[in-house]
């Protein structure tokens, strides 16, 4: 489809704000401000373009967490982009968007993940193709079934205007996506997923793109005030740590955006920001029966239904 100049300016102005506005709920739960790093790349480099990084460590309900704004340009699509549109290797392109990961310090509290963005590219008869993606995704270290149906009744009532078919879709995509194929296992108890989506035309599959993002906040900061209080020991931190070695398994080998990132010579420090600040690993480690730990396997990260 045709890309006016104007939708992209009107996409960067809308992920902008958006950034702003996730920035500015997430200094007021944690009380500790985010670090703001703005950057731009010149011509002489491969990849053009500007961005703003928001960074927190060390906060008093965050222990790591970003949301990054970036746009740029590039000479050529890297393949993580083009696997599922041959014709548009080595075309030129623009991508943009807001990505977020969320690492709070309580292990009652989850990991989120959430990420909404705009790829154009530009062919050599001049016309610009262009594309949307995005969702979001909770990653318990302590499964809760409240919060788990909260989380996705969010994601399907902000898909519900565009389509009955989107959230079990985008669902059934989430799941099979945040998928460790080398543990058989799944990252957390899901959301929704979507990529390369532009089936609804240019506005409404933006205004779609729009509507997942704004549903962030309600859909996770709930969560977070019903379990950032709950008390814990060490027992639970070495569990959180354990798992979140689960979280860096799959960015490093399985998601398409870190690889999109680094292929297309990306910033790696707003590219990694994704990674928690600790995360450990065992050998042949299973939970004991009976367990908490043990009940995040049994009830939670096999796919089921939420809502």
């Amino acid at each position: 489809m045709r890309t006016p100049l104007m939708q992209v300016a009107q996409a960067r102005a809308y992920f902008l704000d958006l950034q702003s506005r996730i920035v500015a709920a997430l200094e007021a739960a944690d009380g500790g401000a985010f670090l703001t790093d703005g950057w731009t790349r010149g011509p002489e480099e491969r990849l053009q373009g500007d961005g703003l990084s928001r960074l927190i460590e060390g906060g008093a309900l965050f222990e790591r967490g970003g949301c990054n704004f970036s746009h740029v340009r590039g000479p050529s699509l890297p393949p993580s982009a083009t696997q599922h549109r041959p014709e548009l290797a080595g075309a030129p392109f623009e991508a943009m968007g807001v990505s977020l990961v969320l690492h709070p310090r309580n292990p009652y509290v989850p990991t989120v993940h959430m990420n909404v963005r705009m790829l154009a590219a530009h062919r050599a008869d001049g016309e610009t193709v262009a594309w949307f993606g995005g969702g979001m995704d909770l990653t318990p270290y302590y499964g809760d079934e409240a919060d788990a149906r909260h989380f996705h009744a969010a994601c399907r009532d902000a898909l519900a205007p565009y389509g009955e078919d989107k959230y079990p879709r985008f669902k059934k995509w989430c799941d099979e996506y945040f998928f460790l194929k080398h543990r058989n296992e799944a990252r957390g108890v899901g959301g929704i997923f979507f990529d390369d989506f532009a089936e609804l035309g240019l506005a409404r599959s933006f205004e779609m793109t729009q509507a997942v993002g704004d549903a962030f906040l309600g859909a996770y900061l709930p969560i977070v005030e019903r379990r950032r209080a709950q008390g814990y020991g060490e027992r639970e931190r070495h569990f959180q740590a354990y798992r979140r070695g689960r979280y860096v398994e799959f960015n490093l080998v399985w998601d398409r955006g870190t690889l999109f990132g680094l292929q297309s010579g990306g910033r790696t420090e707003a590219i990694l920001m994704s990674m928690p600040p600790t995360a450990g690993w065992r050998y042949d480690w299973r939970p004991e029966a009976g367990t908490p730990e043990a009940a995040l396997y049994e009830r939670f990260l096999p796919a089921r239904d939420w809502v």
